[in-house]
């Protein structure tokens, strides 16, 4: 009698083999697949179908590469240039004469203001607790071509260093000496101070 060993394996195992799909369930699973994957190829082919044609619609909007029409070899040149205009006041105007009345009275004439004259303007260039920091400071300014100052101070809050420019005697004197330090990026304070 001839043995089966297939079977006898199993049963000696006690394992029992898992169960087989049939045929039809395994079809199912492939057209599931086929499916989701069809779903996206058919996206991807829509996307790159409409940026194709938007690629074609832009084509078409662009200019002409030779931009302007072409002239016709009859037509002359200097049609095509615009007219040069015409300058007549050099003959007019010294033609022209205008009668203005003259007051014999003498109009005051208005002095500039310096501002007041009893403040004179500083600029303080910086103010340090070290010595040498002071010194490096004036150092600057001295480059710059301004005449700096060092003055000690000594307050509630210890000894300072402060570097001042000035004095000066109209704000446009003032004025082109800040400018300098700005320049350099270096920050001053206006001050004023009455004339001793």
């Amino acid at each position: 009698m001839a043995r089966d060993y297939a079977k006898g394996k199993q049963a000696s195992s006690g394992r029992k083999a898992p169960a087989r799909k049939k045929p039809a369930q395994r079809g199912r699973a492939r057209s599931n697949a086929r499916d989701q994957h069809s779903g996206w190829r058919w996206y991807g082919a829509g996307v790159l179908t409409g940026v194709f044609l938007s690629f074609l619609l832009y084509l078409g909007t662009l200019p002409s590469p030779g931009g302007m029409p072409a002239e016709r070899p009859g037509e002359p040149e200097e049609a095509a240039q615009p007219p040069r205009p015409r300058f007549d006041f050099y003959t007019l105007l010294p033609e022209q004469t205008i009668d203005v009345p003259v007051e014999t009275e003498q109009a005051e004439v208005a002095k500039p203001g310096t501002g007041r004259a009893d403040e004179l303007y500083l600029l303080q260039a910086g103010s340090f607790r070290q010595r040498q920091d002071a010194d490096r400071r004036r150092a600057e300014l001295l480059l710059l071509g301004l005449d700096p100052k060092v003055e000690e101070t000594n307050g509630d809050n210890g000894r300072w260093y402060r570097v001042y420019l000035g004095p000066f005697e109209s704000r446009s004197t003032m004025a082109r000496a800040r400018s300098l330090t700005a320049n350099q990026d270096i920050d001053t304070l206006l001050l004023k101070r009455k004339r001793p």
